[in-house]
């Protein structure tokens, strides 16, 4: 198969980039800069230049192909209402462009507007968007699989490596910066998490089964409690640990501290049953230990 990724020179889309072609599929993949171009016919796939705000690009990349896998997200967080918006519109495109067809869409989501209070499942349908949390993907999604559309919505929790760990990429800059590595209240609240090589696998096996409708969570641990990945980082970085009240999390972290309290957690029980998933990759902490750049500037 022929697949048009959006995010494909980014942290998780490029992984799935050499997953598919490793698997034997063919992969056109969106750039927006030459370097980028460059990083994805090194990989061996094909480039469609253009970006998320470019709509006739998306529309083409998708009617050139034989299904989507949408990972592209503008990921600054100053602008996050805009994004999400420009997200939705995206989606609206990509769907447009495949409606009537037998062609697949995989839109990415996340875990953080599923559940509150307990474990969400595939089953769980996103709470409502909300003026903190705007994003809408899988409501869009789920507007477009009413049209006839083959949308199916992979769910992704922290993702990462020893390079990137999601928000906790951003927990390590706010340390650098302050000087000491925080939680809030007892640090017992936990984040989801998932390495890297294994989200990319989940993505092919999900373009394989082509299950309409589906709902899949790249969850392969359940819960890393925040206060362990506080201490991972102050080992890291050689930083105190502390912990911060609800009321001083916003003061302290900025907007990831809507976050850093909550518990972002989730169970791919079922996603595991219906693709024979099961991650192998490193867990958080391990790769958090790993992760030698913490002695470098690199926050990103």
């Amino acid at each position: 198969m022929k697949i048009f990724v959006t995010g494909a020179t980014g942290f998780i889309g490029s992984a799935i980039v050499r997953e598919l072609i490793d698997a034997g599929h063919q992969v056109l993949g969106m750039a927006r800069s030459d370097a980028g171009a460059k990083s994805l016919i090194a990989a061996g796939a094909e480039v469609h230049r253009g970006d998320l705000k470019d709509l006739e690009s998306l529309r083409s990349g998708a009617a050139m192909s034989d299904g989507v896998i949408h990972t592209g997200f503008i990921h600054d967080f100053s602008n996050f209402q805009a994004n999400c918006e420009i997200d939705k519109r995206a989606i609206e495109t990509l769907g447009s462009a495949l409606e009537g067809s037998d062609r697949p869409l995989f839109v990415t989501s996340g875990l953080a507007t599923v559940a509150e209070g307990r474990t969400p499942t595939e089953e769980d349908a996103p709470l409502p968007s909300s003026p903190s949390y705007p994003r809408v993907s899988e409501a869009t999604a789920e507007t477009l699989l009413k049209r006839g559309v083959r949308a199916s919505v992979v769910r992704l929790p922290q993702v990462h490596n020893t390079i990137k760990q999601g928000l906790v990429t951003y927990a390590i800059a706010v340390a650098r910066e302050k000087g000491v590595s925080a939680y809030v209240g007892d640090g017992l609240n936990r984040w989801a998490a998932v390495h890297v090589l294994d989200a990319a696998r989940l993505y092919r096996l999900a373009l394989e089964k082509q299950e309409v409708g589906a709902r899949y969570h790249a969850v392969a641990e359940e819960g890393v409690p925040v206060r362990d990945i506080a201490e991972a980082i102050g080992r890291a970085l050689n930083v105190p640990v502390v912990p911060k009240s609800a009321e001083e999390a916003a003061a302290h972290f900025g907007w990831i501290g809507m976050f850093v309290g909550r518990d972002l957690i989730g169970s791919s029980v079922q996603t595991q049953r219906r693709l024979g998933w099961r991650p192998t990759g490193p867990g958080l902490i391990t790769d958090l230990d790993r992760a030698h750049y913490f002695a470098a500037e690199q926050t990103a």
